[in-house]
């Protein structure tokens, strides 16, 4: 699952990214809304958070735009702006949610999985293909009373697959889903947990697996024991 963040505090911005990846979510962050806008434009997310005010396009604008070009996509405002007339305001524009600074992390993280589940794209926490399962609760997989657990990236290389099954993803397109646009890790970063997760599918005995297709990418695929 995809989340982008658009908050001008550094410090915030980061500390959000931290507990959202330790959540197993892979998150983009932005400290402008001429950013967050073009990274809207360019990206597929499953939940925005919004700052109201930030340099260069308030959060209430680029909401406007969200909305206005019937972007779908959950929003929610997270600003110091607690008043009624704001909140009010923050709604009427299009906002799926409103949350005031100074917040409780536990809040943040509740209020992004409600809202993730409004979503088009939103899926069970509990995936299967062939004999996989993918628990989105205790974040492993496994195949009858075998499991093993994920880190972050693993996990939701795995999510992004099942959901997806037979579906070719190029590298690039698996680089930016998951690690995000501006990350600073090589490409080989994807190939590296593909060979991560598809020793641990063989280690459960699963009948499903990551298949190389020359040329084009990478497609989870039945294949059977």
């Amino acid at each position: 699952m995809r989340i982008l963040i658009a908050e001008d505090e550094v410090s915030t911005a980061k500390a959000i990214k931290l507990l959202l990846e330790k959540a197993k979510y892979s998150v983009d962050i932005v400290h402008n809304g001429i950013d967050a806008w073009d990274y809207i434009q360019a990206g597929s997310y499953e939940v925005i958070v919004l700052d109201i005010m930030m340099p260069g396009m308030s959060g209430l604008k680029v909401l406007s735009l969200i909305r206005q070009n019937r972007i779908p996509t959950p929003v929610l405002l997270l600003t110091a702006k607690a008043e009624v007339e704001d909140r009010v305001a923050g709604l009427n524009a299009g906002a799926d949610d409103y949350l005031p600074k100074p917040f409780a992390t536990q809040e943040l993280i509740a209020r992004i999985k409600a809202l993730a589940r409004r979503s088009e794209s939103y899926a069970e926490s509990l995936k299967k293909v062939g004999n996989l399962e993918l628990d989105g609760n205790r974040y492993e997989m496994r195949v009858g009373d075998e499991s093993v657990s994920l880190t972050n990236k693993e996990y939701q290389l795995m999510e992004l697959f099942m959901q997806h099954p037979g579906y070719v993803f190029s590298t690039e397109h698996l680089m930016d889903k998951i690690w995000g646009y501006e990350t600073e890790s090589d490409i080989n970063v994807v190939w590296t947990h593909i060979g991560f997760v598809r020793r641990k599918m063989r280690n459960l005995n699963a009948d499903v697996e990551i298949k190389t297709i020359r040329g084009a990418g990478y497609a989870l695929e039945v294949v059977g024991c």
